[in-house]
């Protein structure tokens, strides 16, 4: 069930200061997003960022040819900081967004960035922490890319799923790993099986539970 946006501006963007909530619930919307649905595509015009008050969203840089490479998640109590950049400067986006889970989201205009980013403390430190956590993000995925091996990578991968979910059981399919990671379903069967071998994983149909401490 969803709810107002004051129960998400009191439970998980508890930190923003009263007047900011107060204008957030005046001129902003909550809106559900099921599962699986595109929510923003590159080289579309953004109209609004998003706060994340429940679900899970996941971001993708799209290569020429089409294909997709995973670059992080976006998860309760998180913006989308390339959306606010996009929105600041009014710029066509540069990745694609998919929702994984049902999802809640705080859509706030483009036309109050610049305003909140003005008259609210709380508003400007969030944005901020935004960009710091998205950047450090994105430098563990070119550490993975540049200096780790596929399978060290398919295990990092793999743990994040799991801490970020909360769960002992992820449903996920060896297709969608290898479209996460950019490389084929064969290598991400073969390494999910040694990884099984070496007793980290159990392998079920289209679920993959994880053994070993997170």
């Amino acid at each position: 069930m969803i709810e107002n946006i004051s129960y998400y501006l009191d439970t998980v963007f508890h930190d923003f200061e009263p007047e900011l909530k107060q204008h957030l619930q005046r001129d902003c919307i909550v809106k559900a997003i099921p599962a699986g649905e595109v929510i923003m595509r590159t080289g579309q015009y953004i109209k609004h960022t998003l706060l994340i008050g429940s679900g899970r969203v996941k971001l993708y840089r799209q290569g020429d040819d089409g294909e997709e490479a995973f670059i992080y998640d976006l998860e309760p109590g998180n913006a989308c900081a390339l959306s606010m950049i996009c929105n600041t400067k009014q710029e066509a986006s540069e990745i694609m967004a998919k929702t994984v889970e049902d999802t809640v989201a705080i859509m706030i205009p483009i036309q109050l960035m610049d305003e909140l980013m003005q008259k609210y403390k709380t508003w400007y430190y969030f944005v901020i922490a935004n960009y710091r956590a998205r950047f450090e993000e994105l430098l563990v995925v070119f550490d993975n890319v540049v200096f780790k091996g596929m399978d060290e990578r398919l295990e990092f991968y793999l743990k994040n799923q799991f801490e970020s979910s909360k769960i002992r059981i992820l449903t996920i399919t060896h297709q969608e790993i290898a479209n996460d990671l950019n490389t084929s379903r064969e290598v991400i069967s073969r390494l999910l099986k040694k990884m099984e071998q070496d007793k980290k994983i159990r392998l079920l149909r289209n679920n993959i539970e994880w053994l070993t401490p997170i």
